[in-house]
């Protein structure tokens, strides 16, 4: 696949005709960049902006790019964005096969299907476990399958809010060195949103303080 940087180019978010968060940023194919700051700053609601997911009440300008391609006007399906949640979010009415095949791109043999969703559970180290409900799962698992969820379906840059912060300190380290290599190997740009320092250092890229 081929990477591009993510741009935001004069981006400026109003809540109630307020200015809320100011932000320019090029962020490079492999690159993490995190925005830090305390609650109520913007910073979930810019990734929301990014996503194509503004919620009411908020007025954005300035332009998104993902290497060529305009964002702003195109809708949240078609950005190729790959999202990443404080929860994992898993579709508790289909098993762990199941919710990995449901981010994947439409199309395809149903063999194939199947044999890429039993390469991703070896490749997190959850060979055997696509029949598995997501219920009967560790926390620790959820979020490797919510992440591989995401990487099928073949994201061009990565947002990531909060994602490792239900997370205790063990499955935290485990989770973000899991993550970070993926996005560094995928050479995917990501925007991060963070309260925790230790996140901003894992990720070894530039930081944007709000």
């Amino acid at each position: 696949m081929t990477t591009a940087p993510l741009r935001l180019d004069e981006i400026v978010i109003t809540h109630e005709g307020k200015p809320l968060i100011e932000v320019s940023a090029r962020i490079e194919p492999g690159e993490i960049l995190t925005l830090m700051g305390p609650s109520g700053v913007g910073k979930s609601t810019l990734l929301a902006h990014v996503a194509g997911f503004l919620p009411l009440g908020f007025r954005a300008s300035g332009r998104i790019r993902l290497g060529e391609t305009k964002l702003g006007r195109l809708p949240p399906e078609r950005r190729g964005l790959g999202l990443l949640f404080q929860d994992p979010l898993l579709f508790p009415h289909l098993d762990v096969g199941g919710n990995l095949a449901f981010g994947m791109p439409a199309g395809g043999a149903r063999r194939q299907r199947r044999s890429e969703v039993e390469a991703a559970l070896d490749d997190i180290g959850l060979a055997g476990f696509a029949e598995r409900d997501p219920a009967t799962l560790s926390g620790g698992q959820r979020a490797r399958v919510a992440l591989m969820r995401v990487l099928l379906a073949r994201p061009r840059a990565m947002l990531l809010d909060e994602p490792f912060s239900k997370l205790d300190t063990t499955l935290r380290d485990e989770m973000r060195r899991l993550v970070f290599e993926r996005i560094r190997r995928d050479a995917l740009p990501t925007l991060m949103v963070t309260h925790d320092r230790a996140d901003a250092e894992a990720a070894d890229g530039p930081i944007i303080e709000l």
